[in-house]
């Protein structure tokens, strides 16, 4: 199954929207710490709302540790950075790829590209520099899952009444 990753995230609110998509499309997602905010923080847990339930989480205490686990299940690592080699639509995704996002503030560092299994970028009009990170989490995930065969099953959304 493939998951999403955020490297040391920096914004409350852009962690719970992934999370938050991560619940939507049934794809397990992993926060790689130091967290520029705490987990529990409440606009991250606002940003999250009740989705948070439906998600399966998993915290790693540094790069080194979420690399390790990542290595001993046989997946590959998927870096989306605007210094990427190959645009998204152009790649293989396969069912047991982790796609990482970078920290908001800073992308990441060498070491991690240097650790990476694959470049990938999205491309955009010249002269801007990035998309917000759930955006562009959002549209990796989306394309990584359709060719995979991940996507939930079409139907329409379920709305709950407030």
């Amino acid at each position: 199954m493939i998951r999403l990753a955020l490297y040391q995230p920096d914004i409350p609110q852009n962690t719970g929207t992934v999370l938050r998509l991560g619940a939507c499309l049934g794809a397990p997602v992993d926060i790689i710490e130091p967290a520029g905010f705490p987990v529990s923080d409440r606009a991250f847990r606002r940003a999250g709302m009740d989705y948070l339930d439906h998600v399966a989480l998993t915290r790693h205490v540094s790069f080194d540790t979420f690399l390790e686990t990542l290595r001993g299940d046989g997946r590959r690592l998927v870096l989306a950075t605007t210094r990427g080699a190959v645009p998204y639509t152009d790649y293989a995704f396969q069912r047991a790829d982790t796609v990482l996002l970078g920290r908001e503030s800073q992308g990441v560092p060498d070491d991690v590209h240097a650790a990476a299994d694959a470049r990938v970028f999205i491309p955009m009009r010249p002269g801007l520099r990035s998309l917000n990170v759930a955006v562009a989490g959002a549209i990796l995930l989306s394309e990584a899952l359709r060719q995979t065969g991940g996507l939930p099953a079409a139907g329409p959304a379920q709305i709950s009444p407030t």
